[in-house]
């Protein structure tokens, strides 16, 4: 067979399939081939949204293999892109979201398609190969449900040690790679990073000579907040050594040396004594089967009635704990790819095991809107910054990282991802908490601060 004869028939094929497809699928965009043509994929597509593919093998790895990695990887290795819109736009379309009662999950599609007309009307792409070049990931036991599997620092520094620059081509300037909390849903990226910081200091109660410890301090954000507007001594540790390198030049470039200590350490291997702990975005990285090491070394390192913050992601409570511990599809894609040893409990069992360890559970309050929007931002400020994001990290790891957080942004959206802040104190035997008797201190006079400049500290509460 000739090479035009043998293209013809890859064409025929694809538009065949594709608007087989169409018919089920009904989205607002359309697929181009790699000779041009279009194929809408609903009734009302529009061809200024085009997914684009580079040839039939790309066609042919979905067809034989259609799972959600097979598209993945398709999209990070650049057999798929497209154009007229970002990621989050197409997200949108695909899930129908301006119309959410039309919409059609991908269980769905898969249970209403003809097998059987694909495969005879597509049978020339289930032949058509492709060399798909290799994208990097974790070499290890990504999921580390067994404790003695963890190797928390290699988790660790696979995520946060692509690059510093890398991180700051998305984040704010406080590089607060956790959830923001908008007080205003129009709120900038800026001003909700700033207001989390502020959030979480109230709930702690800070004080000024307070001993605070941040566990994952992640870049300083916080300890440096900490110390400049409420005047605490701060500790923290991390994992990361790039985070560690850039935490210690903020702490020496804002002159907080004699009140803020960062150190490249394993949280187990402290000892001491803190008034207040905070754990922002941590608990994720420690693994469900050693939450009561965790919780119980949170606790040995507080004084009586010290209050600790655990700020973490959840998935929801399911009917059983066999199907709690299902890892979904995308769950192991990020697991292998981007976040290796990331484990998801669900707030019920969490708090749990807080009361189990001594702790006596004050406020928890659910973050999930707050953190759809913060990834939301985060991927379309990195997509904006491609050619920098590229030069970094390489086209297949930046295209990876941009499905990670849309992904991860529309699974806060529908509920799929949780988060939530749980306030408690350490349970000593007395009944005073010493806490306030209402929330109320929380919320008055709130800041609108900026910038590195201090802004002026309120009076002690």
């Amino acid at each position: 067979m000739s090479q035009r004869k043998r293209e013809d028939k890859y064409l025929d094929a694809a538009r065949q399939v594709l608007e087989h497809i169409a018919e089920i699928a009904d989205v607002a965009f359309c697929v181009e081939l790699w000779d041009g043509c279009i194929v809408p994929l609903g009734q009302s597509a529009d061809s200024h949204f085009c997914i684009r593919i580079r040839d039939p093998g790309v066609l042919g790895c979905l067809l034989r293999r259609p799972t959600l990695e097979t598209l993945l990887l398709e999209y990070a290795t650049g057999g798929i892109t497209y154009r007229g819109g970002d990621l989050i736009t197409f997200y949108e379309k695909a899930l129908k979201l301006d119309h959410p009662t039309e919409g059609i999950t991908s269980k769905d599609l898969r249970r209403r398609l003809n097998r059987l007309l694909i495969l005879r009307r597509g049978l020339p792409l289930f032949l058509a190969n492709r060399d798909r070049p290799r994208l990097s990931c974790y070499q290890g036991d990504a999921i580390g449900r067994r404790p003695s599997k963890r190797d928390e620092k290699a988790f660790v520094q696979f995520h946060y040690d692509l690059s510093n620059e890398f991180y700051r081509l998305f984040l704010d300037p406080e590089m607060q790679y956790s959830c923001a909390y908008f007080t205003d849903w129009d709120n900038t990226l800026e001003q909700a990073q700033l207001d989390k910081l502020e959030m979480i200091c109230r709930k702690l109660r800070l004080q000024p000579g307070d001993r605070f410890l941040d566990i994952g301090c992640g870049w300083g954000g916080l300890l440096c907040y900490a110390a400049r507007k409420f005047g605490v001594r701060g500790h923290g540790v991390t994992l990361s050594e790039k985070q560690y390198e850039y935490a210690r030049e903020k702490v020496k470039r804002l002159g907080l040396e004699e009140q803020v200590k960062i150190e490249l350490r394993d949280y187990r291997e402290l000892d001491g004594e803190y008034d207040k702990i905070a754990s922002i975005g941590m608990y994720e990285h420690v693994g469900i089967p050693n939450y009561p090491t965790y919780f119980g070394k949170m606790r040995d390192l507080l004084r009586d009635r010290g209050i600790f913050l655990n700020h973490g992601i959840t998935k929801p409570a399911q009917r059983s704990r066999r199907e709690f511990n299902r890892i979904s599809p995308g769950r192991r894609i990020i697991l292998k790819y981007v976040f290796p040893g990331s484990d998801l409990d669900h707030i019920g069992h969490t708090l749990e095991v807080m009361e189990a360890c001594g702790f006596e559970v004050h406020d928890v309050e659910s973050w999930r809107e707050h953190y759809g929007l913060t990834t939301r931002m985060w991927c379309q400020r990195l997509e904006a910054e491609r050619e920098k994001g590229t030069a970094i990290v390489g086209e297949e790891r930046f295209r990876m990282w941009l499905a990670y957080l849309a992904g991860v942004s529309f699974a806060f959206y529908d509920g799929s991802l949780g988060i939530f802040q749980a306030v408690a104190t350490k349970r000593d035997g007395r009944p005073a908490s010493r806490m306030p008797p209402t929330r109320a201190d929380l919320y008055r006079a709130w800041p609108t601060p900026s910038g590195d400049e201090p802004p002026a500290r309120p009076a002690c509460r």
